[in-house]
């Protein structure tokens, strides 16, 4: 990664992305609605806020870490 970063800026409080999580749910665990929606897929990929809150439900891994880092977002992995 070719990425500069001001570290600077952060140590006198400047702002940082937002982490979010990204986890594996599985499609039978969702509501009837979504699992409709989620055309024979087995897994999804879940974006969650560190409050729990869900941000998004998408299709794989790499979608959800680009879409999270479309939106400033950094996103974290877990299990």
């Amino acid at each position: 990664m070719d990425a500069n970063f001001d570290f600077d800026k952060l140590m006198q409080g400047g702002s940082q992305a937002e982490i979010v999580y990204v986890r594996a749910v599985k499609t039978a665990d969702l509501p009837d609605d979504v699992r409709e929606k989620a055309e024979g897929l087995e897994q999804l990929y879940s974006v969650h806020k560190v409050s729990g809150e869900r941000l998004a439900l998408v299709a794989d891994r790499k979608l959800a870490f680009v879409l999270a880092r479309q939106h400033d977002l950094a996103p974290v992995m877990v299990h």
